[in-house]
């Protein structure tokens, strides 16, 4: 004896279980499928020697170019040191005669001294030099040096003056017959002591009333 057919909600019943199965399977199916075309798209990417490529990301951040920095750097408040400059003309090297910035009654004139150059001679009684910013530094000056040549009988004197000619000398050097008018000697007298920067005269007095002397170039010492 057969059993009696199923009722129509019992078909109904049955269908949709074979519904959400087939879904089920094609769900399953399908994220199987979008994960095989993800490795695949991922499989682009990949170098031929089988590393792994870099991500978009880095690749872009290393290629980019560095921007500069938006901030200034804070300049430095200090200024390079670098030694002083020395002012005017060193009162302890050889200061040349025919240099003078000024001068009264004297005449140069080429001179057979070791080194060559000129001398000023047709010295005489009233005659002076001018020498500008001669500097005697910080520790004072306590001597005089001249070269010097006469071919006098009377001789006379060769005097210092600072600042003005009308100071009294700090030094005065007595000049006498050399042997001759190219006949050069190195005389010294003593300084009264002085520093800083000045201008310096050079004022002469002869104990006649001609030319008693040359002078190729004189200088201080300490």
């Amino acid at each position: 004896m057969s059993s009696p057919p199923p009722t129509p909600g019992v078909y109904r019943s049955r269908s949709s279980t074979t519904r959400r199965r087939v879904l089920t399977v094609a769900a399953g199916v399908a994220l199987v499928l979008l994960g095989y075309m993800i490795g695949r798209l991922q499989g682009f990417g990949t170098p031929a020697n089988g590393s792994a490529a870099l991500p978009v990301t880095s690749v872009a951040a290393s290629s980019a170019a560095p921007q500069p920095s938006s901030v200034a750097p804070e300049p430095s408040s200090e200024a390079p040191s670098s030694p002083a400059a020395p002012v005017g003309a060193d009162a302890y090297a050889p200061l040349q005669a025919e240099a003078a910035a000024g001068q009264q009654g004297t005449q140069t004139e080429d001179t057979a001294d070791e080194g060559g150059g000129q001398d000023v001679g047709w010295i005489a009684t009233g005659d002076w030099l001018r020498f500008d910013n001669v500097n005697f530094g910080d520790t004072p000056a306590t001597q005089l040096i001249a070269r010097v040549s006469s071919e006098s009988d009377d001789g006379g004197r060769m005097e210092v003056r600072i600042d003005t000619p009308s100071n009294p000398p700090a030094a005065s050097l007595q000049v006498n017959d050399t042997g001759g008018w190219q006949k050069w000697q190195t005389q010294t007298t003593s300084v009264t002591p002085v520093s800083g920067l000045h201008t310096v005269f050079l004022t002469f007095t002869g104990n006649g009333d001609d030319e008693f002397m040359n002078l190729n170039y004189y200088s201080f010492g300490r």
